[in-house]
């Protein structure tokens, strides 16, 4: 699949964050998905259409230093769910025709 990948998030829900590092976490999640994206691709079992909308994503459990600041937060929840799409495929996930 080629050309331009757009990313909207609608909702990214944290459980067991300070509330006043929600943006800085959400920021850094949005610019290392992005990034992620953009040169890793979109996984293949998207590659049936030019437009693709997921319902959900499940980035599943991963351990976070102590002190760990918002930002390197906001990358390993990036990372996590970027693998977690390319392991599990496409679930929940709709081709407008």
């Amino acid at each position: 699949m080629s050309g331009d990948v757009i990313l909207h998030i609608d909702e990214l829900v944290l459980h067991g964050f300070a509330p006043t590092d929600r943006h800085r976490i959400a920021d850094a999640v949005v610019g290392e998905l992005s990034r992620l994206l953009g040169e890793g691709g979109l996984p293949e079992a998207w590659s049936a259409g030019d437009r693709v909308h997921v319902q959900s994503v499940d980035a599943g459990r991963f351990e976070v230093a102590p002190g760990a600041r918002a930002d390197r937060i906001g990358n390993q929840i990036a990372q996590a769910t970027y693998q977690g799409l390319d392991a599990r495929g496409a679930p929940d996930v709709e081709v407008p025709s």
